[in-house]
């Protein structure tokens, strides 16, 4: 019994099962009375808590710090300390996953960090299926320093030639990167894309074998992607996924706030290059 609130509880109890007064089960208990007639004050912040909601809803795995930073956006004088409150009386709490130990038998070579925009970029593939049991790949293209998605592509299957036109279609934008970070994918260790790689002057850093971790930057996006993106539709056609793969890189990549760029959305972080990107636990995993 530490908080008011369970003190109330037990008196309320104690009064109910024994039928006593409030005086009597305030004596039997040794909750104080004050204790017992408190009435909050607080103001109950019902429009603030009913945006909170909104905003849970349509973005719903997102936790309270980056509800936090959309109700600053919108004009609202509010400090975390009073959104985690809302957010939890309000029952929006995430279930966490417990994270995993990794261990590594052998010593990595540290990979030097990304200075600058389009100087090492990350893909890798993320499955799904279609309403009517479709697989699908969809390959995804991120920039390791802006955390800026360049490319979602979805197609029933990938092919190394496929791959080169995405990331061709990407360079007639932006210059092409020195380095690509890549796994062992037939996808991308085929001759096609190794001559492209060769003719273009770009160097595919491939991971080494069952260490999904040397490429860090692009698993951590595939998990939000997922969980925010792929396991909140149902895709008709290729064509449906698509839209609906440009819309959401649309907003990751110019509204969704993003922890290790200070909670500035990848796109404005670009623009501005204002400050270098912490440390953060991936870029750890990357040298221990």
């Amino acid at each position: 019994m530490v908080s008011p609130a369970q003190r109330r509880e037990w008196v309320r109890w104690a009064r109910q099962a024994y039928q006593l007064s409030e005086r009597r089960a305030s004596r039997a208990t040794g909750v104080a009375l004050s204790t017992i007639q408190y009435r909050s004050r607080r103001s109950p912040r019902a429009p603030l808590r009913a945006r909170l909601r909104e905003l849970a809803a349509s973005r719903v795995s997102f936790g309270y710090q980056r509800l936090h930073v959309l109700l600053r956006r919108e004009g609202w004088r509010v400090n975390h300390k009073l959104v985690l409150r809302l957010y939890r009386e309000e029952g929006l709490m995430l279930k966490r996953q417990r994270s995993k130990r990794r261990k590594s038998a052998t010593v990595r070579v540290e990979r030097p960090t990304a200075a600058m925009p389009n100087e090492r970029w990350a893909m890798d593939f993320v499955h799904d299926t279609l309403i009517d049991g479709r697989s699908i790949r969809v390959l995804a293209v991120l920039d390791v320093f802006t955390r800026e998605c360049l490319a979602l592509c979805a197609r029933g299957v990938f092919r190394g030639e496929d791959v080169a036109r995405v990331l061709s279609a990407v360079g007639d934008a932006r210059p092409l990167p020195a380095i690509i970070n890549v796994d062992n994918g037939t996808e991308f260790t085929s001759r096609f894309l190794d001559h492209w790689s060769y003719w273009n002057k770009v160097r595919l850093d491939f991971s080494r074998p069952g260490k999904p971790t040397d490429n860090a930057f692009i698993e951590s996006f595939n998990s939000s992607f997922r969980r925010e993106c792929l396991s909140q539709h149902y895709f008709i056609s290729l064509d449906d996924a698509n839209r609906a793969l440009e819309h959401w890189r649309d907003d990751y990549n110019n509204t969704r706030p993003h922890s290790s760029l200070r909670n500035v959305p990848p796109a404005q972080f670009g623009a501005a290059e204002h400050f270098t990107p912490v440390q953060n636990q991936l870029e750890k995993l990357q040298i221990s």
